[in-house]
């Protein structure tokens, strides 16, 4: 049982809901460790295809709780919040052992189901997701500047790669409120539906691909996208190419070919079935 979460599977899709809706689902300690939890129940499911995260009531998630950060601001603890040697997500060393960083690690899609603000720490949280979809009540706010504080959990690296640096640091100086639409037209989401078609849209998108794209697949080009962010393209290439040669002698490109000659849609296993190989 989670306290400041709900987590829900329907196959293929497993949801997580940040559930602290009178709080606009401020971020805690707590809710850091559940959400890992969940995050890694769904990633252990052969019947969890993708994930969607969102937040409950009127907000995504409006940052790290204010009283935790008035605590701190007055000299006690940080409830979770600071960078603490034990902390579940520290575990690991490397370019994705972050607060966040973490969930490029999931071999499997996830998807922020932004249905309204994003602010503080939670702006780096929505980004580490590899697709965003908004509704038009979608507000992102970075707040960090007004606070006294900086571009926190990887931000400064984040925001660059999908907005350019001089969007990035017009976002980081003013603060300024980022709309649905505007988030759209930036490169900060992939997808504007309406708010009530938010989790259905979601739900429709791991569906399909849970009809026609090769979870192995899916797992190896996340792994890829996010490891060659630290590459040259000469070291991506040779990377890409030992993969393709090992991907021609698997099961997912024998049945991807033989549904394609046999005009219906291809079979492929679930990760963390036997019949799945990485």
């Amino acid at each position: 049982m989670y306290e400041n979460i709900r987590y829900e599977v329907n196959d293929p899709v497993a949801v997580i809901t940040l559930d602290r809706p009178d709080s606009m689902n401020a971020w805690t300690g707590k809710m850091d460790s559940e959400v890992l939890d969940a995050m890694s129940r769904a990633e252990a499911d052969p019947a969890v295809v993708g994930i969607v995260v969102t937040g409950a009531g009127r907000a995504f998630c409006a940052g790290a709780d204010m009283g935790a950060l008035s605590s701190i601001a007055g000299g006690g603890p940080g409830a979770g919040l600071t960078n603490d040697a034990d902390a579940p997500w520290r575990e690991e060393e490397g370019d994705f052992a972050g607060r966040f960083a973490y969930m490029m690690k999931i071999g499997k899609p996830i998807i922020a189901a932004v249905n309204g603000a994003v602010a503080g720490m939670a702006y780096p949280f929505a980004l580490c997701c590899d697709v965003r979809v908004v509704s038009p009540d979608a507000l992102f706010v970075t707040a960090f500047a007004q606070r006294g504080l900086i571009a926190e959990w990887g931000l400064s690296w984040l925001l660059p790669r999908l907005v350019g640096p001089s969007v990035a640091l017009d976002l980081l100086f003013t603060s300024r409120r980022v709309k649905g639409d505007e988030a759209l037209a930036l490169g900060l989401a992939n997808y504007l539906v309406a708010a009530d078609e938010l989790l259905p849209f979601c739900r429709d998108y791991i569906e399909k691909l849970a009809q026609t794209s090769s979870p192995t697949s899916m797992a190896i080009m996340k792994r890829q996208v996010y490891e060659h962010f630290h590459q040259g393209l000469g070291a991506a290439e040779q990377h890409a190419y030992q993969l393709m040669v090992d991907s021609l002698y698997q099961s997912d490109f024998k049945e991807g070919v033989q549904s394609f000659v046999d005009k219906r849609p291809p079979n492929f296993p679930r990760l963390g079935t036997e019949r799945a190989k990485m």
